[in-house]
């Protein structure tokens, strides 16, 4: 008799129905699953019909049902009744909570905009916050890009209009060599993983440059250790290479980019015709030509002699400058600790597969200049970068030298290269200037951020004073796109530029992991004036959990989770759009909440309704929209173009442009929470010239009228400002500022060393000191996740061999780490493929005590730890006493990677507790049970 094998459902049932919708724990923006039984969270997975992710899903996206029910979520608005970071609060209900906030601002919107600042985290909802503050009519807003990636985004835009990530992506299909430059990996993690599987599963190479080999560096084919902050320096030594090999496609430089463009020699400014545009020389006629003209052929090497002046293109100068020795790979090596060799070798694999592996493709297409091409031009070389080469004080220049490498080479919009997302390409003309004009009860004169053209642009007062708290647009970073979040407590704080009344933040850690100079800011924000009163009057703030910040604000308004709530992932603002097509996406409340707490767009909204600000209401005062999502629906930026772009008009069917289609939000969940509009075949390349892409574009109100423009190899804004520097012009810098002005403005990429290097005695602090975040965090929000704390519940210090050894360390032994400004007592632990002279550590991994619901021996606040404690918004003070923003100096962004220290060797603290250890504060929602499990259905 046989056995009978017991009958198994190997597919059960874990759903009564699926609800999709879009991630919120990273910044992918992923499509999920989310199956539900009895109207709750059961499961998550990826959504296979997504464009973003395609199914594929990271641990981080499956967590998300942890963070839903994470005993940390804030329950009601809270007001405080004891001292700041006391963490004592009162409940209070929401009129009681938007009663206490309307009376803060509506007498700063009447008298004085500007005493409110209002700056926000990663809410992925910018375009909305921005126009929120641009109607109440003050000047003081940005979110966290002044801290996060501004060099990367305003260095890709200022040289090619566009940059890596929400930009941009490589060809994942058709790449051979994909390079790869200080990226960790916590950004844009499933596609970069699905991407390099595809070029690694048909044989392509993956090189990484990172002084630390984790993640997306562990599986490169070749990895280069580089000393941090020198990225430009070897970036630029391979540039010498190629140009001194003659390996640059000429014919791309010539067609596409202002390499042909004549340079004024007095000025260093372009030549222009009386219509504005710059002058080339058109090789058939031998004429000075306008750029765009149909049928000119740019000369690459042609000179101009007018009025006893010559005038060389910008080609001419670039060779100059990189063909000099200092950038030969022999010079540049012992800085970056790359052999001469290694630098040799891949430049020259650059230049071979880009040349020598060049193909073809059968796709007819025409370019702004009228002409028509039979084919596509691939050169299957790609490149990604991020934070790891964009957060140093020479951060700008270095994103420019990697487009600039990339433009070199012909990479840029071809096949097997860098490509855009809609609605990128743009360039710089096609983006507003900032604005700052105060009017009391009235909107601000326009959007806050934008991209300067010269100093016409900068947000300075009559008496050169700064506009903005921030001194974003200022001499001090005349770029400053994203704004300088890192700075707004301290300038608040110290009252320079002025005192401010209202601090309102949404989303931002700034008490924590979210500030450099941790312990300062914890001092400002609590930091009394000689009558006692508190030297930041007023701080309301808005987060989903019990954070570290929550202790330090007067009013909170509680936000929702991510599934409770309406998002919009906006063509305006961070869409989710990939190469091959535009797409933008929704999250809408998939559970409803079970606490009194409203998503916080929804509670501008409600403000704004309160304070009647134009923009918000009608003409007789009543509102526009009830919450987010009647905005997100009835809200036109201008006609017919409004937040989301998929299923306009009347019936729904219209695309990019398109009247108020009531039921938007329900077409966008019947189709999965997304939209996409594919772009035409002839339109998938070469965006910035080829007309198809331009027509097509303005079709989706990208655009209002066709842009093409020419890549910018030469920065004539910079040169503005470096002229301005020089003594050219009304508005010039002031006398201390102009030698940095001159030097770091060049208009042509180049490096120079991090300031900390050139403020602090090296031989003290000869170490670098980093932090990545890890592939399963992205927020300071993961590691209270009661899923993703088992992955990283604790970060040592690590160390590579040579500083391991040279300090006799061994497993399970502590270090004291000490900078100009701090220490920190930390475990340690071996990483042999790091960089000989850095030590690094995961992000956002130490939590204060008593926080995030968390016990107080949680291994998060007894063996976690934050490197932040040793880094200062501020540089150290010079015999004048002055000291200069820990920032790039021409957009701003903090300098969090120029960080030096020195280790020694210490004994284990007793209660392997790391230092410092703060006390604890006291959480509004207590502490989270010693076991945290649910059951959902039957």
């Amino acid at each position: 008799m046989t056995f009978k094998q017991p009958t198994i459902d190997t597919s059960p049932k874990v759903s009564d129905e699926i609800k999709k919708t879009t991630c919120y724990m990273c910044a992918c923006r992923c499509g999920i699953n989310v199956h539900m039984k009895d109207g709750k969270v059961a499961y998550i997975e990826g959504n296979r019909d997504h464009p973003v992710n395609q199914g594929v899903l990271c641990a981080k996206g499956s967590a998300g049902i942890m963070q839903v029910n994470a005993p940390s979520r804030l329950r009601a608005p809270l007001k405080r009744v004891g001292p700041r970071g006391s963490g004592e609060f009162e409940e209070i209900s929401w009129d009681e909570a938007l009663d206490m906030a309307v009376g803060l601002l509506q007498p700063l919107r009447e008298n004085n905009p500007e005493k409110l600042a209002f700056f926000t985290g990663r809410d992925q909802s910018q375009s909305f916050t921005g126009f929120w503050a641009q109607n109440f009519g003050t000047p003081n807003f940005a979110a966290h890009g002044g801290f996060c990636s501004v060099n990367m985004a305003a260095g890709g835009i200022y040289t090619m209009g566009g940059a890596f990530w929400e930009f941009g992506q490589p060809d994942w299909d058709r790449a051979k060599l994909f390079m790869i430059f200080g990226v960790a990996e916590d950004h844009d993690s499933n596609p970069i993983k699905m991407g390099i599987g595809k070029i690694k599963g048909r044989g392509g190479k993956v090189i990484g440059v990172n002084p630390v080999r984790s993640g997306y560096n562990a599986v490169a084919d070749e990895w280069v250790g580089i000393t941090p902050g020198t990225d430009g320096l070897f970036i630029l030594s391979m540039v010498h290479e190629l140009m001194k090999a003659g390996k640059i496609d000429l014919d791309y430089l010539a067609q596409f980019t202002n390499a042909p463009v004549l340079i004024d020699p007095d000025t260093g400014l372009f030549l222009r015709d009386d219509d504005d545009k710059p002058l080339v020389m058109d090789q058939v006629t031998g004429k000075l030509t306008a750029f765009d003209k149909k049928g000119v052929r740019p000369n690459l090497a042609a000179t101009y002699r007018n009025a006893g002046k010559t005038h060389r293109t910008v080609m001419a100068l670039m060779a100059e400058k990189y063909l000099d020795p200092q950038y030969a790979p022999e010079a540049v090596a012992e800085a970056c600790g790359v052999p001469a060799k290694k630098i040799k070798a891949i430049a020259a694999e650059l230049a071979r597969v880009a040349f020598e592996e060049s193909f073809e493709l059968d796709q007819s297409w025409t370019d702004f200049r009228g002409e028509t091409h039979d084919k596509m031009v691939g050169r299957p070389v790609a490149m990604h970068a991020m934070r790891g080469i964009s957060a140093h004080s020479n951060g700008f220049q270095t994103c420019r030298a990697l487009h600039v490498l990339q433009i070199l080479l012909g990479t840029v919009e071809v096949p097997g290269g860098f490509r855009f997302k809609p609605p990128y390409p743009k360039p710089v003309e096609e983006h507003p200037r900032p604005h700052g004009k105060v009017t009391c009860g009235s909107p601000l004169d326009g959007p806050h951020l934008g991209f300067t053209r010269g100093p016409e642009d900068l947000m300075l007062k009559e008496d050169g004073s700064p506009i903005r708290i921030d001194k974003a647009f200022t001499w001090d970073n005349p770029m400053s796109s994203h704004g300088l979040m890192h700075m707004v407590i301290s300038n608040a704080h110290a009252g320079d530029p002025y005192k401010i009344d209202t601090l309102f933040m949404y989303m931002a850690n700034m008490s924590w992991n979210s500030s450099m100079n941790t312990r300062g800011v914890i001092e400002m924000l609590t930091d009394k004036d000689e009558d006692g009163n508190y030297v930041i009057p007023n701080i309301i703030y808005s987060d989903a959990y019990s954070s570290e910040m929550v202790a330090y604000a007067d009013l909170i308004l509680p936000d929702t989770t991510y599934l409770e709530r309406h998002d919009c992932i906006s063509l305006l603002d961070r869409p989710i759009c990939e190469a091959d097509g535009a797409a933008d996406a929704i999250r809408w409340p998939v559970i409803e909440p079970d606490r009194e707490v409203r998503g916080f767009q929804t509670t501008l909204v409600h403000l704004a309704n309160r304070l009647g600000m134009q923009g918000f209401v009608h003409e007789d005062g009543s509102p526009k929209w009830e919450d987010y999502a009647d905005y997100i629906v009835n809200h036109e930026r201008k006609p017919g173009i409004g937040p989301l772009a998929g299923f306009r008009g009347e019936n729904g069917d219209k695309v990019g442009r398109g009247e108020v289609n009531p039921n938007q939000l329900e077409k966008y969940i019947e189709n999965g929470g997304f939209f996409v509009e594919h772009i035409p075949e002839e339109a998938k390349y070469y965006k910035p010239w080829n007309m198809a892409y331009q027509n097509w574009a303005v079709g989706m109100g990208i655009y209002d009228a066709p842009a093409p423009y020419l890549f910018q190899l030469y920065s004539e804004p910079m040169r503005k400002f470096q002229r301005a520097a020089e003594g050219h012009g009304d508005r010039q810098p002031p006398e201390n500022m102009r030698e940095r002005v001159k030097r770091v403005m060049d208009p042509l990429p180049i490096w120079y060393e991090p300031f900390e290097d050139r403020e602090i005695d090296l031989e003290e602090y000869p170490i670098h000191a980093l932090t990545q975040r890890p592939m399963a965090m992205y927020h300071s929000w993961g590691t209270q996740n009661a899923w993703l704390r088992q992955l990283h519940g604790t970060n040592p210090l690590y160390l590579p061999t040579k500083l391991w050894e040279q300090h006799g360390f061994k497993e399970g032994d502590w270090a004291k780490v000490t900078s100009t400004h701090g220490t920190i007592t930390v475990p340690v632990a071996l990483q042999e493929a790091l960089n000989d002279n850095t030590v690094w550590t995961w992000n956002a991994i130490g939590k204060r005590k008593g926080a995030w619901a968390l016990d107080e021996n949680a291994p998060e606040a007894k063996q976690g730890f934050l490197l932040n404690h040793l880094i200062h918004e501020l540089l150290p003070g010079k015999d004048d006493g002055m000291r200069i923003s820990n920032s790039d100096p021409i957009t701003g962004q903090a300098a969090w990677f120029d960080l030096r220290v020195k280790i020694e060797k210490v004994d284990a603290p007793q209660n392997e507790q790391t230092s410092p250890d703060l006390p604890p504060i006291k959480s509004p929602v207590g502490k989270g049970p010693e076991k945290l499990k649910w059951k959902v259905g039957q």
